[in-house]
């Protein structure tokens, strides 16, 4: 009886991890060809296109990002050249408001800003 069931142990032992081997290689995933198999000529070329495909939306994405960048900045000059306006109908000729120079400051570097941007900078 004891030997009996150590002999049963011992087969146990033998064939499950085989069983368990079988089992597994049968329910692996397909990963595609093992590394370094394969076209390298055409696995290059779907990098360089995915590349490609990346730098374009990267730019398309930039571009949108600097248009809607100027949309605002020049909404902000429009409205701070119709503060400027109003600033200087209610001086006279013999005052100079400071805040109509601040003013005037503010939209030269803005107006530069939006100049570079439309450049492309």
């Amino acid at each position: 009886m004891r030997q009996t069931l150590l002999l049963f142990f011992l087969l146990l032992l033998v064939a499950l991890p085989s069983r368990l081997l079988g089992q597994n290689q049968s329910q692996a995933p397909n990963m595609g060809p093992p590394f370094g198999q394969g076209n390298p000529s055409q696995q290059k070329s779907e990098e360089n296109e995915n590349a490609e495909a990346l730098k374009k939306a990267m730019e398309k994405k930039l571009n949108e990002q600097r248009h809607a960048q100027l949309k605002r900045d020049t909404d902000k000059l429009l409205e701070l050249s119709t503060e400027l306006k109003q600033y200087v109908d209610k001086t006279n000729e013999n005052v100079l408001s400071v805040d109509v120079v601040k003013k005037a400051e503010e939209i030269e570097k803005l107006a530069h800003s939006v100049r570079e941007k439309m450049k492309g900078n």
